[in-house]
């Protein structure tokens, strides 16, 4: 609301002013300059996108994507709720010429925050099912958009710098493997595969996702590990000579670090970075892009129209349509308790397109 009110206010043009700043970073030789929006884009969202990959490692190793028959339904009507709003926003711009055309992956993906949002306002009048189907949906169809900007929204590639991204990726799969824990280790690491990838030419934002996708789902410490070692904590809190023990503090060092990797690396990232993109990268990300100087001429434009169709018509038909298809052969079935009715709705929810499409548009467009 901030931004739309700013673009169309009578001093409207500092909107764009603003987020054209340019900033300049320089190290030696090294030297990086961007504008204030593009850091927000290819440098703040990238967080955000790291913890995309973050939900859908989760997901895929122990939710709903674990399963491949839980997974089958919300899968091919994520394709569906994909290609319908795509080729029914090509339908719409279909001979404007320009780069209007280049905005077909605009329509494609569901914003999660706000759908899940919605239909959790409904509480139980909403069967749990359709709420994992639309959740479930939602993280499948985040999934595809990735692979539409990866493929279809990359600038030209810069070999070298693609290199030295896939062998910095390489280097956190051999430390994972080989259980290096330390935080600030993989955090420069990511750092630098961020900067590789944002040379190369792919949008910097995948290295989020591939880094979140390669971040460990399960706890370096074993049970009985965390068992012997609260027993050894009861021993040293309740033993006699507490107080006088000269290796106390290394025993207490040794529990904390127990305690630390009692939970996997995915949970802890998961729960430290939330807060800070949905209240400051999420926020900021809105202000930035959402600022569309509003006209009643703009309403009526090709782009506009095929957008509002994509998502409106094209998100519940493609999710609709796809899903019976795969009930009718056999391919997956309806979740309990989850009818037509349910699902159309669930389809109607993911056409509420923010934040990713607001960032394809900015590619696209």
């Amino acid at each position: 609301v901030a931004a739309v009110v700013w673009a169309n206010a009578p001093f409207g043009e500092s909107y764009a002013s603003f987020w054209n700043t340019h900033i300049n970073f320089e190290i030696g030789s090294f030297h990086l300059e961007e504008t204030l929006g593009l850091m927000v884009n290819d440098g703040l969202m990238t967080i955000f996108f790291f913890v995309v990959g973050l939900e859908i490692k989760r997901e895929l190793a122990v939710g709903e994507l674990s399963d491949a028959k839980t997974a089958a339904l919300p899968a091919i009507a994520a394709l569906g709720g994909m290609v319908v709003p795509a080729l029914i926003y090509v339908g719409f711009v279909a001979g404007t010429g320009g780069e209007a055309t280049q905005g077909w992956g605009i329509p494609m993906a569901t914003d999660i925050a706000f759908s899940v949002g919605v239909i959790s306002l409904l509480g139980k009048r909403v069967p749990v099912g359709a709420k994992l189907f639309l959740l479930t949906l939602a993280i499948a169809d985040d999934i595809g958009a990735i692979a539409v900007i990866a493929v279809f929204y990359t600038e030209d590639l810069s070999l070298g710098w693609l290199l030295l991204a896939i062998g910095g990726l390489a280097v956190v799969a051999v430390s994972n493997r080989v259980g290096i824990r330390a935080m600030p280790f993989y955090a420069a690491v990511g750092a630098a595969v961020w900067f590789f990838t944002f040379e190369s030419g792919v949008h910097a934002t995948i290295a989020g996702v591939i880094l979140g996708l390669q971040t460990p789902a399960r706890s370096y410490a074993g049970k009985g590990l965390i068992g012997a070692a609260l027993a050894r904590a009861h021993q040293v809190f309740h033993g006699d000579g507490w107080e006088s023990k000269s290796d106390r503090a290394a025993r207490i060092r040794k529990f904390q670090f127990v305690m630390r990797e009692s939970i996997s690396p995915l949970e802890y990232l998961e729960g430290l970075l939330h807060p800070w993109v949905g209240f400051v990268i999420m926020p900021v990300f809105a202000l930035a892009n959402a600022g569309v100087p509003l006209s009643a001429s703009g309403f009526g434009d090709p782009v506009a129209l095929a957008v509002a169709a994509g998502l409106v018509v094209g998100k519940p038909l493609g999710i609709v349509g796809f899903s019976w298809v795969a009930v009718r052969t056999g391919l997956a079935r309806l979740p309990d308790g989850v009818g037509w009715g349910a699902l159309l709705g669930g389809g109607c929810l993911a056409g509420i397109g923010f934040t990713m499409a607001l960032f394809i548009s900015g590619l696209a467009l």
